[in-house]
Protein backbone atom coordinates (compact mmCIF):
# COMPACT_ATOMS: atom_id res chain seq x y z
CA UNK A 1 0.00 0.00 0.00
CA UNK A 2 2.66 2.49 0.86
CA UNK A 3 6.00 3.17 -0.37
CA UNK A 4 9.54 3.12 1.32
CA UNK A 5 9.39 6.88 0.69
CA UNK A 6 5.99 6.96 1.78
CA UNK A 7 6.27 5.20 4.74
CA UNK A 8 8.96 7.14 6.18
CA UNK A 9 7.15 10.78 5.33
CA UNK A 10 4.41 9.31 6.92
CA UNK A 11 5.79 7.78 10.03
CA UNK A 12 5.16 10.72 12.66
CA UNK A 13 1.81 10.28 12.06
CA UNK A 14 1.15 6.61 12.29
CA UNK A 15 3.23 6.30 15.72
CA UNK A 16 0.07 8.09 16.89
CA UNK A 17 -2.73 5.87 18.32
CA UNK A 18 -5.77 7.35 17.11
CA UNK A 19 -4.03 7.03 13.42
CA UNK A 20 -2.02 4.44 12.45
CA UNK A 21 -1.08 2.74 9.75
CA UNK A 22 -5.27 2.06 8.92
CA UNK A 23 -5.60 5.51 9.03
CA UNK A 24 -2.95 6.30 7.20
CA UNK A 25 -4.75 4.40 4.48
CA UNK A 26 -7.73 6.49 5.28
CA UNK A 27 -6.15 9.73 4.29
CA UNK A 28 -4.47 8.28 1.20
CA UNK A 29 -7.58 6.23 0.05
CA UNK A 30 -10.08 9.67 0.65
CA UNK A 31 -10.89 12.22 -2.05
CA UNK A 32 -11.09 16.01 -1.28
CA UNK A 33 -12.46 18.92 -2.94
CA UNK A 34 -10.80 22.56 -2.34
CA UNK A 35 -13.15 25.13 -3.43
CA UNK A 36 -10.31 27.87 -4.17
CA UNK A 37 -6.67 28.02 -4.39
CA UNK A 38 -6.39 31.11 -2.94
CA UNK A 39 -5.87 32.45 0.74
CA UNK A 40 -7.36 29.39 2.82
CA UNK A 41 -6.85 27.18 -0.77
CA UNK A 42 -2.75 27.39 -0.09
CA UNK A 43 -2.59 25.99 3.24
CA UNK A 44 -5.36 23.81 2.86
CA UNK A 45 -3.60 22.18 -0.17
CA UNK A 46 -0.36 22.07 0.92
CA UNK A 47 -0.99 20.42 4.33
CA UNK A 48 -3.57 17.82 2.67
CA UNK A 49 -0.93 16.79 0.41
CA UNK A 50 1.91 16.51 2.76
CA UNK A 51 -0.37 14.74 5.20
CA UNK A 52 -1.46 11.85 3.07
CA UNK A 53 -4.50 12.60 1.71
CA UNK A 54 -4.32 10.25 -1.76
CA UNK A 55 -7.25 12.60 -4.26
CA UNK A 56 -7.28 16.44 -3.96
CA UNK A 57 -9.80 18.29 -6.37
CA UNK A 58 -9.00 21.86 -7.19
CA UNK A 59 -11.67 23.71 -8.15
CA UNK A 60 -10.26 27.48 -9.52
CA UNK A 61 -10.38 29.28 -12.47
CA UNK A 62 -8.59 32.60 -11.14
CA UNK A 63 -4.98 34.12 -11.77
CA UNK A 64 -2.16 34.94 -9.05
CA UNK A 65 -1.95 38.93 -8.91
CA UNK A 66 1.17 41.01 -6.79
CA UNK A 67 -1.58 41.74 -4.08
CA UNK A 68 -2.02 37.94 -3.31
CA UNK A 69 1.25 37.26 -2.48
CA UNK A 70 1.34 38.48 1.02
CA UNK A 71 -0.94 35.50 2.18
CA UNK A 72 -1.18 32.88 -0.16
CA UNK A 73 1.91 31.43 0.05
CA UNK A 74 2.72 28.49 -2.42
CA UNK A 75 2.79 31.35 -5.20
CA UNK A 76 5.93 33.22 -5.79
CA UNK A 77 6.19 36.72 -7.97
CA UNK A 78 7.47 34.53 -10.73
CA UNK A 79 3.73 33.40 -10.93
CA UNK A 80 1.76 36.28 -11.58
CA UNK A 81 -0.27 36.14 -14.49
CA UNK A 82 -0.81 32.49 -14.06
CA UNK A 83 -3.38 30.29 -13.20
CA UNK A 84 -3.65 29.59 -9.08
CA UNK A 85 -5.06 26.00 -9.79
CA UNK A 86 -2.44 25.38 -12.33
CA UNK A 87 0.71 26.28 -10.15
CA UNK A 88 -0.98 25.18 -6.48
CA UNK A 89 -1.24 21.80 -8.13
CA UNK A 90 2.46 22.11 -9.39
CA UNK A 91 3.64 23.03 -5.73
CA UNK A 92 1.23 20.12 -3.67
CA UNK A 93 3.04 17.70 -6.28
CA UNK A 94 6.80 19.04 -5.95
CA UNK A 95 5.99 18.67 -2.13
CA UNK A 96 4.39 15.06 -2.01
CA UNK A 97 4.91 13.28 -5.63
CA UNK A 98 2.02 10.49 -4.41
CA UNK A 99 -0.65 12.56 -3.97
CA UNK A 100 -2.93 13.00 -7.09
CA UNK A 101 -4.40 16.53 -7.85
CA UNK A 102 -7.16 16.92 -9.98
CA UNK A 103 -8.20 20.33 -11.28
CA UNK A 104 -11.38 22.34 -12.63
CA UNK A 105 -10.69 26.02 -14.49
CA UNK A 106 -13.72 26.53 -13.41
CA UNK A 107 -16.08 28.82 -10.91
CA UNK A 108 -18.07 26.38 -9.06
CA UNK A 109 -22.38 27.57 -9.54
CA UNK A 110 -25.51 25.72 -9.38
CA UNK A 111 -25.47 24.49 -12.16
CA UNK A 112 -22.31 22.59 -12.26
CA UNK A 113 -21.94 21.77 -8.07
CA UNK A 114 -23.41 18.06 -8.11
CA UNK A 115 -21.73 16.88 -11.20
CA UNK A 116 -18.17 18.31 -9.60
CA UNK A 117 -18.36 17.64 -6.14
CA UNK A 118 -20.31 14.30 -6.86
CA UNK A 119 -16.88 13.06 -7.70
CA UNK A 120 -15.15 13.31 -3.76
CA UNK A 121 -15.77 12.03 -0.13
CA UNK A 122 -15.62 15.11 1.48
CA UNK A 123 -15.46 19.34 0.65
CA UNK A 124 -13.35 22.06 1.81
CA UNK A 125 -14.67 25.42 1.44
CA UNK A 126 -12.15 28.39 1.02
CA UNK A 127 -14.10 30.35 -1.70
CA UNK A 128 -14.14 34.34 -1.33
CA UNK A 129 -17.91 35.22 -2.37
CA UNK A 130 -21.42 33.81 -0.34
CA UNK A 131 -23.08 32.85 -3.59
CA UNK A 132 -20.47 30.26 -4.13
CA UNK A 133 -20.96 29.20 -0.49
CA UNK A 134 -24.67 28.34 -0.83
CA UNK A 135 -24.00 26.94 -3.64
CA UNK A 136 -20.95 24.48 -2.08
CA UNK A 137 -23.25 24.00 0.42
CA UNK A 138 -26.58 22.94 -1.31
CA UNK A 139 -24.43 20.68 -3.29
CA UNK A 140 -23.42 18.82 -0.18
CA UNK A 141 -26.85 18.67 1.76
CA UNK A 142 -27.95 16.84 -2.28
CA UNK A 143 -25.39 14.72 -1.95
CA UNK A 144 -24.22 13.42 1.40
CA UNK A 145 -21.05 14.91 1.46
CA UNK A 146 -19.29 16.79 5.13
CA UNK A 147 -18.57 20.19 3.90
CA UNK A 148 -15.31 22.16 6.43
CA UNK A 149 -16.44 25.76 5.76
CA UNK A 150 -14.23 28.84 6.37
CA UNK A 151 -14.24 32.64 5.78
CA UNK A 152 -11.52 35.51 6.66
CA UNK A 153 -11.30 38.94 6.73
CA UNK A 154 -9.12 41.70 8.72
CA UNK A 155 -8.07 39.48 11.64
CA UNK A 156 -10.80 37.25 11.64
CA UNK A 157 -11.34 34.02 10.92
CA UNK A 158 -14.65 31.72 10.83
CA UNK A 159 -14.80 27.65 11.01
CA UNK A 160 -17.67 25.18 10.70
CA UNK A 161 -18.06 22.11 9.91
CA UNK A 162 -21.52 21.24 8.15
CA UNK A 163 -23.45 18.46 7.56
CA UNK A 164 -20.99 15.62 8.90
CA UNK A 165 -22.66 12.09 10.27
CA UNK A 166 -26.42 14.16 10.09
CA UNK A 167 -25.47 17.69 11.56
CA UNK A 168 -26.76 21.10 10.50
CA UNK A 169 -25.74 22.65 7.36
CA UNK A 170 -24.80 26.49 6.51
CA UNK A 171 -28.28 27.61 5.93
CA UNK A 172 -29.25 26.31 9.79
CA UNK A 173 -27.14 29.34 10.38
CA UNK A 174 -27.55 32.05 7.81
CA UNK A 175 -30.79 30.51 5.67
CA UNK A 176 -30.07 33.20 2.67
CA UNK A 177 -26.85 34.47 1.39
CA UNK A 178 -26.72 38.38 2.47
CA UNK A 179 -26.65 41.34 -0.27
CA UNK A 180 -23.21 40.84 -2.25
CA UNK A 181 -23.14 44.82 -1.54
CA UNK A 182 -23.55 44.20 2.31
CA UNK A 183 -20.78 41.65 2.64
CA UNK A 184 -17.18 43.24 3.44
CA UNK A 185 -14.14 40.94 1.32
CA UNK A 186 -10.46 41.06 1.59
CA UNK A 187 -10.47 43.21 -1.42
CA UNK A 188 -11.98 46.55 -0.02
CA UNK A 189 -11.65 45.58 3.88
CA UNK A 190 -7.71 43.81 3.39
CA UNK A 191 -6.92 40.83 5.39
CA UNK A 192 -3.16 40.66 7.50
CA UNK A 193 -1.44 37.48 6.07
CA UNK A 194 -1.32 34.69 8.68
CA UNK A 195 -4.97 35.16 9.20
CA UNK A 196 -5.45 32.68 6.02
CA UNK A 197 -2.77 30.54 7.39
CA UNK A 198 -3.95 29.91 10.84
CA UNK A 199 -7.65 29.52 9.46
CA UNK A 200 -6.58 26.98 6.77
CA UNK A 201 -4.45 25.12 9.26
CA UNK A 202 -7.87 24.21 11.33
CA UNK A 203 -9.71 23.69 8.41
CA UNK A 204 -7.28 20.83 7.44
CA UNK A 205 -7.05 19.72 10.99
CA UNK A 206 -11.30 19.31 10.73
CA UNK A 207 -10.78 17.39 7.52
CA UNK A 208 -8.69 15.38 8.74
CA UNK A 209 -10.73 14.33 11.98
CA UNK A 210 -13.27 13.89 9.45
CA UNK A 211 -11.70 11.34 7.48
CA UNK A 212 -10.35 9.62 10.39
CA UNK A 213 -13.05 8.80 12.32
CA UNK A 214 -12.12 10.95 15.09
CA UNK A 215 -14.33 13.33 17.08
CA UNK A 216 -15.64 16.69 15.33
CA UNK A 217 -17.05 19.19 16.96
CA UNK A 218 -20.34 20.08 14.51
CA UNK A 219 -23.54 22.35 15.03
CA UNK A 220 -20.87 25.28 16.52
CA UNK A 221 -19.89 28.40 14.21
CA UNK A 222 -16.33 29.39 15.50
CA UNK A 223 -15.09 32.93 15.24
CA UNK A 224 -11.24 33.13 15.96
CA UNK A 225 -10.10 37.13 16.72
CA UNK A 226 -6.66 36.73 15.77
CA UNK A 227 -5.88 40.52 16.95
CA UNK A 228 -6.97 39.57 20.90
CA UNK A 229 -6.44 35.96 20.72
CA UNK A 230 -10.53 35.53 21.84
CA UNK A 231 -12.80 33.04 20.53
CA UNK A 232 -16.24 32.59 20.23
CA UNK A 233 -18.91 30.08 19.67
CA UNK A 234 -22.09 30.22 18.26
CA UNK A 235 -24.40 27.25 18.86
CA UNK A 236 -27.20 26.58 15.78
Amino acid sequence: MFSENEAKRYSKQTILDEIGLLGQVKLKNARVAVIGAGGLGCPIIQYMASSGVGTIGIIDFDVIEHSNLHRQILFTPADVGRKKAEVAKERALAQNPDTKIELFDCALTDENAESILSQFDLVVDGCDNFLTRYSVNDACVKLGLPLVYGSILGFQGQIAVFNYEGSKNLRDIFPEPPNAEDVPNCSDNGVLGVVPGVIGTLMVNETLKCILGLQVTTNVYRIFDLLSMKQTELKY
